[in-house]
């Protein structure tokens, strides 16, 4: 009660006023009071059209033979587009009507689950795994996040946002096959059956009202020559889809999750304004969208770029989003607002320098498996198809090289003779190969573009933006990619609510590459989706030079402990060589510190009784790394941990874990060595420590005095002199 007198105290006028009207709206539904608690009849439809249309048969005519709006460019010549694709990607076609088949038996494949099967017909309210089933009840009764009720109601919401509907039009564009269109029809009628407006789980997320009439309008315009698509199932898809409009502009999110709940609500909102402009009320649906959108890009781009909620994952979602607008306004001929290109541009460019040289990207923060639209299958941490189509419309070279040619998805969104102008783009490299993107708090370290280079990713950001829903405590984590190959990850997320134990795992600091104290989290998770407390990072230096790269940060979320500890961690990077990773804990209280290392689950550690471990490769068991660490009491342990690379799925990895037992303040050093023959020892100095490394037939003496701006110093035999500050 006191939390909910404090909440009511902060809440706003403008808050108050849409809260208010949002409830006294489920109220009016819930007594039946409201018309948009039922559909409308087929004379109410007709006259919420323009143009005067006299029957349902005319109004479907229509759609099928009107050449205005104009849909995406694919659509416009459909066999070139389909020539395209069997041209460009010749084992497409097998992959899109391998899936589309299993489908029409029955069998899906939805975030990280392989082969779910809801029933035959489909029972849209089964979470399958762990066969719950939601009731029909009015929508703002429902508590979805109750796993016992519900399962992991994410997973229902998945099936039902419909998105395979593209698979199955993709299939249909290839064979010709009237099995595809009928399961289309079949699905979607027994979706309308079971799923009367307003009852149901279905209806409880905005946002998932907002991917259903995206994937609806999009299957209609793949299948809208389809005989089994009649004029009463394209009426009944028509009432529903101003339904879920109406729905939409009520119950935005924008007091609830102002976050991608908003923003993608706001598309959905402004595809039904768009591209359904028959409707009468059609301008505001696309107005009250696109002022959302666009009110909403300083606040959730932040300056260098980065999305606000701290999450990888959300920020494809996010750029997605702003693409799908792009390309819309474009086709309706409409001016592009300056802030949507300056903001997708900056959206990009991060994408861009965070793709590991393996071309995946770091899934650092929450990741929901989710995607606006499906037009391929392919690894959940692979975004070059989004960069791919940035690369297109915005005539990137270097989105282009990062890229390679993840260009199928910018085929259906732009067509083919947009990617065949891409084609003539001489593809060249990122202007920078280091990049801080200061205010996320992300800083990128590499030696070059190659698919072999070395790669690193330090996290010292915001820990997220409210009430940090999508955060993870990661503060002063890192990923860390050798010679090409991505060893040391981040585990990604597994699970919002259907495991509390594996949620709070996935998002706690052990589960990350960075340095717990008493085995505590810098931020401590409260629920699945808010935090008791919350780490501050700041970064104080980050410099980038031709043979070094460096960066200094620390957080304060261990400051709440009986016997308080700052960390600080540094990172100096020499390129084409090796890492050096540097942790200062101040405290005067005893603890307990382990610095964790997550290896993807390709690579073993191999166990040693030294200061040096080294990292195996598990298809050849060749040494990749060696991780060499110096402090006192050091004790090497093996952990077993998981790595989730899309939401619902999970393995075993192994994590390696330095745990010293720290009197007072502790200084731990530790090495990160391609060559695994490097030998690395501590030499005695006047002031500060200092390190002997052999390293590729080289010596290299590292001093750390506190006291200067890193420096190197090299050689004629290329030998390394390093100076750190702290």
């Amino acid at each position: 009660m006191k939390s909910k007198l404090h909440k009511l105290k902060e809440v706003g006028l403008d808050e108050l006023r849409v809260r208010s009207s949002q409830a006294l709206a489920a109220f009016a539904e819930r007594q039946n009071w409201s018309s948009r608690s039922r559909l409308i009849s087929d004379d109410a439809l007709l006259r919420l059209f323009n143009g005067g249309l006299r029957s349902i048969s005319e109004l479907h005519t229509h759609f099928r033979e009107r050449t205005s709006p104009k849909f995406f460019a694919s659509f416009s010549d459909p066999q070139a587009t389909i020539n395209d694709l069997r041209s460009r990607w010749p084992g497409a076609e097998n992959q899109i009507i391998k899936s589309a088949d299993r489908i029409v038996a029955g069998y899906f494949d939805l975030l990280g689950f392989r082969d779910l099967s809801f029933g035959k017909p489909v029972d849209w309210h089964l979470e399958p795994v762990a066969t719950k089933r939601a009731p029909l009840v009015h929508w703002s009764r429902l508590n979805y996040l109750d796993a016992d009720v519900f399962g992991d109601k994410k997973i229902t919401w998945e099936l039902n946002r419909h998105q395979y509907f593209i698979t199955l039009g993709q299939a249909y564009w290839l064979r010709g096959d009237e099995r595809y269109a009928q399961t289309f029809v079949e699905h979607v009628n027994s979706w309308m059956d079971q799923n009367p407006p307003k009852l149901g789980v279905n209806w409880a997320s905005s946002l998932e009202v907002a991917f259903r009439s995206i994937a609806w309008i999009w299957a209609l315009h793949f299948f809208k020559e389809a005989s089994v698509l009649t004029a009463e199932t394209f009426s009944r898809l028509c009432k529903f889809m101003y339904l879920n409009a109406r729905h939409l502009e009520t119950f935005l999110s924008t007091y609830f999750s102002p976050n991608t709940h908003l923003t993608g609500e706001a598309l959905g909102l402004f595809y039904l304004g768009a591209l359904m402009p028959e409707f009468k009320e059609s301008v505001r649906w696309r107005n009250k969208g696109l002022e959302i959108l666009l009110t909403q890009l300083p606040r959730h781009v932040q300056p260098d770029g980065v999305y606000f909620e701290q999450s990888s994952y959300y920020h494809r979602y996010t750029t997605d989003f702003y693409l799908h607008l792009r390309v819309l306004l474009s086709n309706a001929g409409a001016a592009i607002p300056r802030v949507l290109d300056e903001k997708l541009r900056l959206l990009l460019d991060h994408l861009m320098y965070i793709t590991r040289p393996d071309g995946t990207t770091p899934l650092f923060g929450d990741d929901d498996g989710g995607r606006l639209l499906f037009f391929l299958a392919g690894p959940a941490n692979d975004f070059r198809a989004t960069l791919a189509t940035g690369a297109a419309l915005f005539e990137r070279a270097d989105y282009k090289f990062v890229a390679g040619d993840a260009v199928e998805e910018a085929l259906w969104l732009l067509g083919p003779t947009s990617v065949a102008r891409l084609d003539q783009i001489a593809a060249t490299e990122p202007e920078k190969q280091s990049v801080a993107f200061s205010a996320g708090g992300y800083y990128v370290m590499r030696d070059g573009w190659t698919a072999d280079s070395n790669y690193l990713l330090f996290d010292c950001g915001p820990h997220g933006t409210d009430n940090c829903g999508h955060a993870h405590a990661d503060a002063l984590s890192f990923e860390l990619a050798v010679n090409g190959r991505t060893l040391l990850i981040d585990p990604g997320t597994y699970t919002y609510t259907g495991d509390e134990y594996m949620r709070d795992w996935f998002r706690s600091s052990a589960a990350h590459n960075t340095l717990t104290v008493n085995d505590e989290s810098s931020s401590v998770s409260d629920g699945p989706f808010s935090w008791k407390t919350i780490a501050r990072s700041e970064c104080s230096s980050w410099i980038t030079e031709d043979n070094f790269d460096y960066v200094v940060a620390s957080h304060d979320g261990f400051m709440r402990l009986s016997e308080p500890v700052k960390h600080t961690r540094s990172i100096l990077f020499i390129k084409n060589s090796y890492w050096v990773v540097r942790d200062i804990v101040e405290t005067s209280g005893h603890h307990e510190l382990q610095s964790r290392f997550h290896l993807d689950p390709r690579f073993e550690p191999l166990p040693s009784k030294d200061n040096t471990v080294r990292v195996l490769s598990e298809k050849d068991g060749a040494a990749v790394l060696q991780i060499s660490a110096f402090a006192k009491n050091i004790e090497w342990r093996k952990e077993k941990g998981w790595v989730s690379e899309c939401y619902g799925e999970k393995k075993e990895a192994s994590v390696l874990s330095i745990s010293v037992l720290a009197k007072g303040s502790e200084e731990l050093v530790v090495f990160l060595l391609p060559d695994v023959g490097a030998v690395v020892r501590e030499i005695e100095v006047p002031h500060g420590r200092a390190f002997e490394i052999g390293f590729a037939g080289r010596r290299d003496v590292l001093k750390i005095d506190g006291e200067n701006q890193p420096q190197i110093y090299t050689n004629e035999h290329g030998s390394v002199c390093a100076v750190l500050m702290e």
